[in-house]
């Protein structure tokens, strides 16, 4: 999940001015908006980055963005500001419910290998829950691909290790599939390579970049599109529609939906919560 992260209080008209700088950058580079209630996040988000770089201000740091060769200060202030917050099985009815219909839709087309697209996976819970409840219902490795994807090259780094601290092991993860995928100590565990090696993880922008190649029969985007604006959202909905093979299902987050936003969906028939395209 992508969002906006920090907390902070009042700012002068100096920084008041940078922060707008900053998030248009922002904006520009992820299609994410951050309102005007909510742009006093970024000087609590990027205060450590300052002290790091032993800036004074956010103006002087909204100067260097602005600089020829400071790509890499760019991308470092985009991960800053955006919030990984996710959690293993996440929303547990919505893993069964995938699961479920995963194995539906192989058993529909088993001589083919179902694709599944974690879209805005963040440090990789999402895409790792999925594989061990795959594994679970009995699909093997040989039967599906999960392409998993985020804006943010940290997060995806993060992700590919497969290494979680302690409070982030507990949290929705119960101890018995702890115990059987990850090994580890009472300080940090490391999903086994059997695990992470069932995912393809990879830097994507849902805005800019062009989908994975291929078509997908699950794509899973949650708490994502809340953050772009309509016309943004609407792009990316169509983008999905075509990814999508025609039986297809898209998967959002709880407070998220297609009814209002685009007519290249429907809610399925079948499966509760999840979106169908429309042909």
């Amino acid at each position: 999940m992508t969002a906006l992260v920090g907390t902070g209080g009042t700012t002068d008209a100096g920084t008041a001015a940078a922060i707008r700088t900053i998030a248009t950058m922002f904006e520009r580079r992820t299609g994410q908006l951050l309102g005007q209630q909510r742009m006093w996040r970024v000087e609590s988000a990027l205060s450590p980055m300052l002290r790091d770089l032993d800036m004074k201000s956010l103006a002087q740091l909204s100067v260097r963005l602005n600089a020829a060769g400071e790509e890499p200060l760019v991308q470092r202030v985009v991960d800053a500001l955006i919030n990984h917050e996710t959690s293993f099985f996440r929303d547990a009815p919505v893993f069964t419910m995938v699961a479920d219909a995963a194995v539906a839709l192989h058993a529909a087309a088993p001589d083919r290998r179902l694709r599944i697209w974690s879209a805005g996976c963040s440090t990789g819970q999402e895409p790792l829950s999925l594989a061990m409840m795959l594994d679970e219902r009995g699909l093997p490795d040989t039967a599906y691909d999960i392409i998993a994807t985020d804006v943010s090259a940290d997060a995806v780094a993060r992700a590919r290790q497969g290494s979680f601290t302690q409070f982030e092991i507990q949290r929705g993860l119960p101890m018995m599939r702890m115990i059987t995928w990850f090994d580890g100590d009472d300080r940090s565990w490391t999903a086994k390579r059997e695990l992470v090696g069932r995912i393809q993880f990879r830097t994507h922008n849902l805005v800019f970049d062009a989908p994975p190649p291929g078509h997908f029969d699950v794509i899973l985007c949650r708490n994502v599109l809340l953050y772009f604006a309509q016309d943004v959202r609407r792009q990316v909905f169509s983008m999905f529609a075509d990814a999508l093979r025609p039986s297809g299902l898209l998967v959002l987050g709880a407070g998220e939906t297609v009814i209002g936003q685009t007519d290249r969906f429907d809610p399925s028939t079948q499966w509760r919560g999840a979106y169908t395209r429309v042909d």
